[in-house]
């Protein structure tokens, strides 16, 4: 026997929702993975399965949440600052993995585990639901696919998405999901 609980429609089902919706959920996705990389409790939640359908929204209050938090890795960051494992102050950036396949991420458990500044949950949030690289059922383009006109010939949020999802600069990754967090709020009104 199997319990489950319906916390609400998978984010698949918001594929296609109206801009302003996809636009809340990409910001709620990317302070989702803010929160889980740096928090008060000095622990990092690194996801290592992330897809569409390990996320739901609320049907209440349209809140993102996980739904499935099975391929977590838990990294203690005092405790690497207390151990001082090599390389352990320097930021490290996740691999870009260009696959023909869906939900597709790279990542060392070990360095996640070595490391104090990592930026994996971003390159995953980017990669695999937000940006042009994310596929998933067959389609592609990611959640904030097809913006409208005025913002597509801005190309301020493709170039975030795509440094956020393969950076051509070194560190570009924590920049541009800081930047990508502070447009996509801006975007959707919810400035804090």
């Amino acid at each position: 026997m199997v319990a489950v609980n319906y916390v609400g429609e998978e984010l698949w089902s918001y594929f296609n929702a109206p801009w302003e919706k996809r636009v809340d959920l990409a910001w709620q996705l990317m302070e989702i993975a803010e929160q889980l990389t740096n928090n008060d409790f000095e622990f990092a939640l690194y996801l290592l399965d992330v897809s569409f359908d390990n996320f739901a929204v609320g049907p209440r209050d349209g809140k993102v949440i996980i739904v499935d938090a099975e391929n977590v890795l838990v990294a203690d960051k005092r405790l690497i600052r207390q151990n001082k494992p090599e390389n352990w102050d320097v930021w490290y950036e996740s691999k870009f993995d260009d696959c023909d396949k869906e939900a597709c991420l790279s990542f060392s458990k070990e360095i996640l585990c070595a490391r104090v500044t990592v930026d994996h949950n971003y390159y995953a949030i980017c990669q695999n639901l937000l940006s042009r690289h994310a596929t998933w059922r067959g389609t592609s383009g990611g959640l904030l696919h097809h913006p409208p006109a005025e913002i597509a010939k801005e190309g301020r949020l493709e170039a975030l998405l795509d440094e956020c999802a393969n950076p051509k600069k070194r560190y570009g990754r924590f920049q541009a999901a800081k930047e990508l967090r502070e447009y996509l709020a801006q975007l959707s009104n919810n400035v804090r």
